[in-house]
């Protein structure tokens, strides 16, 4: 991963993804955005948003999804 910080950001990101990916798509990733909206802090979202903005290596689609909704919400 290209920024330092990137690789455990994608992890957790993963890992709640993995938590929701049981209910199905639409709700696994409104349900991982809303969870990332919630109780991630604001620097970690920038973050992750840029890590995105530069392809969004290793996360799982449905996450990327997810983050690209909250993207559109923030801009």
């Amino acid at each position: 991963m290209s920024h330092s910080g990137d690789d455990k950001l994608v992890y957790m990101a993963n890992q709640i993804g993995k938590f929701f990916h049981s209910q199905g798509g639409e709700i696994a990733v409104t349900g991982t955005a809303e969870h990332l909206k919630k109780f991630w802090d604001p620097r970690m979202l920038k973050k992750i948003f840029a890590h995105v903005e530069h392809g969004g290596e290793g996360l799982d689609p449905w996450v990327k999804t997810a983050i690209e909704s909250l993207m559109k919400k923030a801009a």
